[in-house]
């Protein structure tokens, strides 16, 4: 099966420290994989490479096989390349379906038209209405994002990604701060996401990693250390290494 999303050789040094030192990393259509690593190692770093937000030292980044090195985040994300940010400031005043709504709105091309009232969109609030249900935010719909549940707020950035339409979504630490006992509600969405979305996952919580990946790749000082299922991965002793010594469990 062709690659959805190919990482080639990508370099970065910041300064005397290696962020990526030639990492090699192909996503398949539909995947559901995870990108772990102690603190440092460059999962971050390598998000951003894929994203946009930094350019490569060496190396490309590959879209459908096509190359996409050179292009910003906006237009990557045009081409379905999405990733998961935090909601800035300017979604705060909003409430949650006209955030989806724009955010469907932009992923169609009618951006310039988001401030008209959602009745003249009526996909994009469709889209929005739909997006409420799959993520359990049906009930807070009309609440100011500002006033939102933290848990509540993540599950929002999750469905804004959908929103705009990807092929290949990017998530960085989706259950950061998230209570333990609000967890459930994150691994839930995370396993309802589109199975024709390919998932790339960075992630510290190894419980929700190992539910969700099907695959898993661990970085170690800017490197590749290892690849495989999660099984596989749990059982590897260098990522035991990489880990100090913390017990990896893969059911």
């Amino acid at each position: 099966m062709t690659p959805v999303l190919q990482a080639r050789g990508l370099r970065l040094r910041f300064g005397g420290v290696v962020a990526a030192d030639g990492i090699d990393l192909d996503l398949a259509p539909g995947a559901r994989h995870a990108l772990i690593g102690p603190n440092g190692a460059g999962k971050t770093t390598l998000l951003h490479l894929l994203g946009g937000q930094l350019r490569p030292q060496a190396g490309r980044v590959l879209l459908d096989g096509r190359d996409v090195t050179a292009l910003p985040p906006h237009r990557r994300a045009a081409a379905g390349l999405v990733r998961s940010f935090q909601i800035g400031a300017g979604f705060r005043s909003l409430v949650p379906r006209e955030a989806l709504a724009l955010a469907a709105a932009q992923a169609a091309g009618q951006s310039g038209t988001w401030w008209r009232p959602l009745a003249r969109h009526a996909q994009a609030g469709r889209t929005a209405d739909a997006l409420l249900e799959r993520f359990g935010l049906a009930a807070v719909a009309a609440v100011p994002v500002r006033h939102l549940a933290y848990g509540q707020r993540r599950l929002l950035e999750l469905a804004l990604a959908l929103a705009c339409a990807p092929r290949v979504l990017l998530l960085d630490e989706p259950a950061a701060g998230i209570p333990a006992e609000e967890r459930g509600s994150l691994a839930a969405a995370l396993t309802d996401l589109p199975a024709a979305v390919a998932v790339l996952l960075v992630e510290h919580d190894m419980d929700l990693v190992f539910r969700f990946a099907e695959q898993v790749t661990v970085l170690a000082e800017g490197r590749v250390l290892a690849q495989g299922t999660p099984a596989a991965i749990a059982a590897d002793p260098r990522v035991q290494t990489a880990y100090l010594g913390t017990p990896l469990a893969s059911d």
